[in-house]
């Protein structure tokens, strides 16, 4: 049974005439009548009873026409999807974002993208870097925004995106809150909020050993909004990255001796092909104007 043959046999259910039904399909009334011949051949039935020039559906062929009906409509989804892909319509995107990457840059690439193209949507996850590392491998993402640091290397595609620099999150009215910035050796032995999910955590703490530095924290946190909600409780200072701070009533002022920064990258997995939509995603990413 081929699509053309269902589409044949719908084409005289409507009209109920070989002739008019051949003149719908854009084929000869010969090549009609040819096909659903075959088709009723293959089936063991007759789909029509012929009476003249007028057509019939019989028993069989009303028993079988829905199911005709639903073959030709998942046959035209098909194809919608398949137009729907070449065209860049409703095709997502899979994008890993590490979840220590602060909004405000990447919403607005993303707003930048939509507006160029509309059809495509984007399907974000969250994840830290190991993680997103493995769905990547796995095919479970397209693409991954992320600090690449080790571990990537020439196992992946990595573009580097922007440079972001890490600073000093303090509650207003806190001594250091006059300074334009702040050394390493200014924060010892202050009250502190230290950043579980900072991937950059133990190359800070590292620096902070080697130069005599104490840092204790009374409070920690995974996640990004209650850190910032702990500094704004006065509980202690945190380091932050600073697209990352989403508070406007905290004060940032930039880490420096030494400064500390990351390069936010897109990373891919090398040799797998990227859908229409996925490559134009990237093309996207790597011409838009980042800052920093």
């Amino acid at each position: 049974m081929e699509m053309f043959q269902i589409r044949y046999v719908l084409a005289a259910v409507r009209e109920l005439n070989f002739t008019r039904a051949a003149a719908a399909c854009n084929v000869s009334q010969p090549a009609l009548t040819k096909a659903i011949k075959a088709i009723e051949s293959e089936l063991g039935a007759p789909i029509f009873h012929r009476e003249g020039k007028r057509i019939l559906l019989s028993d069989f062929g009303r028993s079988l026409l829905p199911h005709l009906q639903h073959i030709a409509h998942e046959a035209e989804a098909t194809r919608l999807m398949a137009d729907n892909f070449r065209l860049l319509n409703n095709v997502p995107v899979r994008v890993g974002v590490m979840s220590t990457i602060g909004p405000v840059r990447l919403s607005r690439f993303l707003a930048s993208f939509q507006g160029e193209y509309e059809g495509i949507e984007v399907a974000v996850t969250e994840a830290s870097a190991a993680e997103l590392k493995l769905k990547l491998e796995r095919g479970e993402l397209d693409l991954a925004i992320l600090n690449a640091m080790d571990g990537f290397g020439a196992a992946f595609n990595v573009h580097a995106l922007y440079r972001e620099r890490y600073v000093v999150i303090l509650p207003p009215e806190h001594r250091l809150a006059a300074r334009d910035a702040i050394r390493l050796g200014d924060l010892s032995d202050e009250p502190y909020v230290d950043r579980l999910s900072c991937e950059m955590r133990e190359m800070v703490m590292e620096v902070c050993r080697d130069r005599g530095i104490s840092l204790y924290a009374r409070f920690r946190s995974e996640r990004e909004d209650w850190i910032q909600a702990m500094v704004l409780a006065r509980l202690g200072f945190a380091f932050m990255p600073e697209c990352a701070v989403t508070s406007l009533d905290l004060l940032q002022r930039p880490l420096v001796e030494p400064e500390v920064a990351r390069t936010i990258s897109l990373v891919s997995a090398p040799g797998r092909p990227f859908s229409p939509a996925t490559k134009a995603f990237v093309g996207a990413v790597k011409t838009f104007h980042w800052p920093g």
